[in-house]
């Protein structure tokens, strides 16, 4: 697994699922991606003048971010995402 430097967040892209009142899964549409993921590593946070500043997130979070900010890539079929912190834009409790 990647372990993150500096300010900079791996996260795994979530699966889209859309579902019926009555059940019935639809399958996701290829265009439309869900902007929000799972974190499976963090960094050690962001130097400022000298100082560290810990991270706000931790892994198992679940995230909303923007939605072009991110680099992409698979590491054995599962599809990944490095994203800097400052590019989360919430935390779903």
């Amino acid at each position: 697994m990647l372990k993150p430097l500096h300010d900079n967040v791996v996260l795994k892209k979530e699966k889209a699922e859309k579902k019926t009142a009555s059940g019935i899964i639809l399958a996701g549409d290829a265009k439309e991606q869900p902007s929000f993921a799972t974190v499976t590593a963090v960094g050690e946070g962001a130097r400022v003048d000298g100082k560290l500043i810990p991270m706000s997130v931790k892994v198992g979070d679940k995230v909303v971010y923007k939605k072009y900010s991110a680099t992409e890539f698979k590491v054995e079929e599962e599809e990944y995402l490095v994203i800097s912190e400052k590019d989360i834009l919430a935390v779903l409790e």
